[in-house]
């Protein structure tokens, strides 16, 4: 699909060709805006079976999700707080996903992201890919003035030398394919992480972007289209990559989603068995 000329896909090189000879392949970003839950868990399977098939590149999903509670494929239930009346009442569907790692929330003001990529044709592995996520949930805070880094043993983004948690990281990989990806606190509402043991870790203490700068914790979507340009250029400078396709305050959500649909209905594919590998 030619995206040349034209003003949606400013971040995009003017040929393929200019790349200099061996250079990774880039990856494709795409805004999508507040998007469901289960609308991105199927967008995303439908692009994991192209991209194993070989009918597309790599493919970065950038969105904010409603309140909901996720459960990784072996994580213990026993970490989600709330009832299922308070859920109910709130209106949070709690869904088990074949992702790795514990429970987590995702709501307004979070930046979810999530990476569509062929570790092998970028000489990755796992636990390589992870530190890639990690690496650019902390370059993404450093850009809004937050120090964040990893911590030994527990997969992330932490802040104040480790004692609060302001990114998580849950993968799953199929056919050689890695997915799920990266949720980073920009402008959530912390109080909403009362509902979870957050990472299956009693007592864990979340934090936030506006939280560290001392801002209003308000979720605006803008606060987190902010975030979704500074990770997408964050996480393909970790993988040597460049990244095509329109981010933000430029990209246009509705027409993103339209240009992906016309992606997939161009590739041909076939369904595949899945192998799990994960992290929270």
């Amino acid at each position: 699909m030619d995206r040349r000329g034209s003003d949606s896909w400013e971040d995009s090189p003017e040929d393929p060709s200019d790349r200099p000879a061996g250079a990774p392949p880039p990856i494709t970003a795409w805004w999508l805006g507040r998007t469901g839950y289960r609308d991105a868990w199927d967008l995303q399977h439908r692009l994991v079976a192209a991209r194993a098939a070989g009918a597309i590149g790599d493919q970065l999903l950038l969105l904010e999700h409603e309140p909901v509670l996720t459960l990784g494929r072996h994580s213990d239930p026993s970490h989600v707080l709330a009832s299922p009346a308070e859920l109910a009442t709130r209106q949070i569907e709690l869904i088990r996903t074949e992702r790795g790692g514990e429970v987590t929330y995702h709501g307004p003001g979070q930046l979810t992201a999530y990476p569509i990529v062929r570790l092998a044709d970028r000489g990755l592995y796992i636990r390589s890919f992870v530190r890639a996520l990690e690496a650019a949930l902390s370059e993404t805070c450093a850009a809004f003035g937050v120090e964040a880094g990893s911590k030994e043993g527990f997969p992330g983004c932490w802040c104040a030398d480790g004692t609060r948690k302001i990114g998580a990281v849950g993968v799953r990989v199929e056919r050689g394919v890695a997915y799920h990806g990266i949720a980073l606190n920009v402008s959530v509402r912390l109080a909403d992480f009362a509902l979870i043991d957050a990472c299956g870790m009693p007592g864990l203490e979340s934090t936030s972007i506006a939280r560290e700068r001392d801002e209003a914790a308000e979720p605006p979507i803008e606060s987190v289209a902010g975030a979704a340009a500074a990770f997408a250029r964050a996480f393909a400078g970790a993988l040597g990559a460049a990244v095509l396709g329109s981010l933000p305050p430029r990209a246009d959500p509705a027409r993103a989603r339209v240009e992906l649909e016309r992606l997939l209905g161009h590739a041909t594919y076939v369904p595949s068995a899945a192998t799990v590998a994960g992290v929270s």
